[in-house]
């Protein structure tokens, strides 16, 4: 069976750098050279690699990696329904968002074991990179769209079954700080490689500032190559008190420790979560290398306007906004992360920033590095062909065309 070679010239975007006169170079699911025309084009085997046009002006990133996403294409990834799931997660990879985590929302416990069962088994089929569970162990003062009904204490037996059934396929969770026994939560998730990620509380700054810093110590300490150092933010300002000049509450406390790299932060830059001037604001204080972008999708993504549900509840989508039905709280983004990278750029972030933080610096954080997330030979060939207006003209997965 033939391998399929091709070659590509565009501009090339990938690891903070830009190359104005690139070539990617594929060869079956393997990036096999990515970088300047001149070096390409004088390589004895280059001839192998037959040209596919592309439009002048176009531009080549890395495929985009989304660590918090909740559904697509009217699929909730809390449901057990396979063909939903499946369909949404092909059409988030055909929008360009080629490695995703699955996000669960807080449920009627065995809701959300049998859902990381059915999670589980895509990810070891290659559809996903893995599982995020935004809770149970929040606030209720902060729940969001988190149905406040199956909020829990932090219980280590929960994450012992949560783990089972998600056969290690669980990367990362989200906690509430300020609950009695996160810590002992935090050490059991480093323990199975689960990376802990703040969240959804009314914690003091104090009190969201220790619990990095001890979350950032476990995951030190635990010495996993490849794994990540650094915990995360879930959806920095959103799920947590306003910033206050006397009370400076998490929104500080995430913030200084991401300046201080003991921590990743993730951005809903929809315009929606999170103001353009915002956005702006945060990738100036604590830099582009300390951002996840992220779309917190659900059901809705790719869809009207209509009636939809994100776990156990039920949202209205007006606008492209996705509210709880009950009391009009946001309920998740129906942006892709193509969207969210364009909203970012049009905020005043540079392109070369607001793809790094869609792409190798969240590749980092679920152990992948070496494998997706940039431009590099040996790398998945995983790529998008943008155009000047940075619209989707091809999405590539495993070197192949969707």
């Amino acid at each position: 069976m033939t391998t399929t070679r091709y070659a590509l010239f565009a501009t090339l975007i990938s690891d903070g750098l830009k190359v104005t006169d690139g070539v990617l170079a594929v060869e079956g699911d393997r990036i096999r050279f990515a970088g300047n025309r001149d070096d390409f084009t004088a390589l004895p085997d280059a001839a192998d690699y037959p040209v596919r046009e592309v439009a002048p002006g176009s531009i080549i990133i890395p495929g985009l990696i989304d660590l918090h996403c909740h559904g697509a294409l009217g699929a909730d990834f809390s449901s057990p329904d396979h063909k939903s799931v499946t369909e949404a997660i092909e059409y988030l990879h055909r929008s360009g968002t080629t490695t995703l985590l699955a996000s669960l929302v807080t449920a009627e416990p065995s809701s959300m074991i049998e859902a990381a069962e059915l999670l589980a088994e895509l990810a070891e089929a290659g559809k996903i990179a893995g599982i995020h569970a935004e809770g149970p162990f929040l606030s209720e003062a902060r729940c969001g769209a988190q149905d406040p009904r199956f909020l829990q204490e932090p219980d280590p037996g929960f994450v012992s079954e949560l783990v089972a059934a998600s056969r290690g396929q669980l990367r990362t969770m989200t906690y509430a700080p300020e609950l009695e026994g996160t810590e002992e939560i935090i050490e059991q998730l480093v323990s199975h490689g689960v990376v802990p990620s703040l969240g959804h509380t009314d914690a003091s700054a104090q009190v969201a500032s220790d619990s990095l810093r001890f979350a950032r110590e476990q995951l030190r300490s635990a010495g996993v190559d490849g794994f990540t150092e650094r915990p995360t933010v879930t959806h920095l300002f959103n799920g947590m008190p306003s910033l206050h000049h006397r009370e400076p509450g998490p929104v500080a406390a995430c913030l200084e420790e991401a300046v201080n790299r003991n921590a990743f932060v993730e951005l809903i830059a929809d315009g929606v979560h999170l103001s353009p001037d915002t956005v702006r604001l945060v990738y100036r204080l604590v830099g582009g290398g300390n951002i996840l972008l992220v779309s917190d999708s659900m059901a809705a993504t790719g869809l009207d306007d209509g009636q939809y549900t994100l776990g156990p509840q039920e949202v209205t989508v007006s606008n492209g906004q996705a509210r709880l039905s009950s009391d009009n709280s946001l309920a998740g983004g129906t942006c892709t992360l193509l969207q969210i990278v364009q909203h970012a750029v049009q905020a005043g972030v540079s392109l070369v920033e607001a793809v790094n933080s869609a792409t190798s610096i969240p590749a980092s954080l679920i152990g992948l590095a070496d494998e997706v997330g940039s431009l590099h030979y040996g790398f998945a060939a995983d790529a998008l062909v943008l155009d000047a207006d940075l619209q989707l003209v091809q999405t590539i997965r495993n070197g192949e065309y969707l």
